[in-house]
């Protein structure tokens, strides 16, 4: 008996201590919201640690990862195979939440923007071709090292990574250099992580403080129906998709190591930040390094479930705000294509998907009024989107694990 208790400690002693600071943080959010402010800091701290030490982690985990790639695991198949398992999910994702709404249909007495005056940022007013060379690119080396910049860092990372390889014999020592990075940026990721129970528990209390009362006001209804959605697709598609990975055996492994990359989510509202516990949970399920060090890092910029259903909950609220009907095929058809480049164009940061709110106001012509209800509603949903996107990384790796096998 005491051997048991003690393995179930060991095993689970880190998953407790964080749910119990997350717990003790909602509460305080809850009944003492005017006290939050004084913890953020707290939370804030936390989470620079961990965006500090996630930057040389993802540079390490993609480089070692393409630079250790052999014949039987060709770059080329986890790449063409992980896109697949990309598209799939995102444009189910989409096609779920379009039937959502089709059972649950917004309408525009649901929704009040007397209170929605945001302002715009400046950087919208670009060119959608120089938006796109400042996403993949960057002018200098040091812009890499931004978190503004997630993709031309990760491009940049697999390049040095097929460098390394193609090297032959002289880049043997880099590539030494590349795993032996790997292992120490793991390490360190693993001490700052000792910290979440603090860390996240502030957050918490912070996002249950602010944030929470605006669930229940004015947008009920869209929440309601993205979160109830939301945590349907959650439950049940991640389930499938675990399935597809490893039958049976992968739901199990899936939902018995996803708790800390959920918690993360949650709490950071940041896809970047999910990184080291979703890459620890794809090893602890038994998806191969290469694999996981390829498409989770990856997917924390590409692959996002949760922003295709924010999309088209943003676009149903738009329509029924300005009177027009939104279950129409030429809408639908768009709407499911705007998804896919949201989930691009959504960068693994918070509140980073006002660029592809915009792209989704500019495809439809619609009025600059329909702009803040738009945009608070994606801030509203940050905390259910980010959960989708960034635990969705590990189901995705996973399935692309079990094709690249075949």
């Amino acid at each position: 008996m005491n051997i048991r208790s003690s393995g179930f400690f060991k095993n689970y002693s880190n998953i407790l201590l964080l749910l119990l600071g997350i717990v003790i943080g909602s509460l305080v959010g809850l009944f003492s919201p005017d006290f939050v402010v004084h913890l953020k800091p707290i939370g804030d701290i936390f989470l620079n640690l961990l965006f500090t030490a996630v930057i040389p982690l993802i540079f390490f985990a993609i480089a070692s990862a393409v630079a250790g790639i052999d014949q039987g695991q060709r770059l080329g198949r986890i790449l063409s195979r992980m896109m697949l398992v990309f598209l799939m999910t995102v444009v189910f994702a989409a096609l779920f939440t379009i039937l959502c709404i089709w059972l649950f249909p917004l309408s525009s007495e649901a929704i009040d923007t007397t209170h929605a005056d945001l302002v715009l940022d400046k950087g919208t007013q670009e060119s959608w071709g120089e938006r796109a060379v400042s996403f993949i690119t960057v002018s200098e080396f040091s812009q890499l090292l931004s978190r503004e910049h997630m993709l031309a860092f990760i491009i940049f990372s697999f390049l040095v990574g097929i460098a390394s390889l193609r090297s032959g014999e002289a880049g043997e020592p880099f590539r030494r250099f590349l795993y032996a990075g790997n292992e120490v940026m793991k390490t360190l990721l693993g001490y700052v992580m000792k910290l979440a129970p603090i860390g996240l528990g502030a957050y918490f209390a912070y996002q249950v403080g602010t944030v929470g009362p605006q669930l229940f006001g004015i947008y009920a209804k869209p929440m309601a129906v993205y979160y109830v959605g939301g945590l349907v697709y959650f439950l049940v598609f991640f389930s499938i998709y675990a399935f597809m990975g490893d039958g049976s055996r992968g739901i199990k492994l899936f939902w018995q190591n996803n708790i800390l990359p959920s918690l993360t989510a949650i709490s950071t509202c940041s896809s970047i930040a999910v990184i080291p516990p979703n890459l620890e949970a794809a090893k602890r399920i038994g998806v191969e390094e290469p694999v996981a060090n390829v498409v989770i890092p990856l997917g924390a910029s590409l692959h996002k479930d949760g922003s295709s259903m924010s999309s088209i909950i943003k676009i149903a609220v738009a329509f029924a705000l300005i009177g027009k009907p939104f279950m129409e095929p030429g809408t639908l058809l768009l709407a499911i294509g705007l998804t896919v480049l949201v989930s691009i164009v959504a960068g693994g940061i918070p509140n980073g998907g006002y660029i592809g709110e915009m792209l989704m106001i500019s495809a439809y012509h619609l009025p600059i009024e329909a702009v803040p209800a738009v945009m608070i509603i994606g801030t509203l949903v940050d905390p259910m989107a980010t959960l989708l996107n960034a635990t969705g990384d590990t189901a995705a790796a996973m399935i692309v694990n079990r094709w690249v096998k075949r």
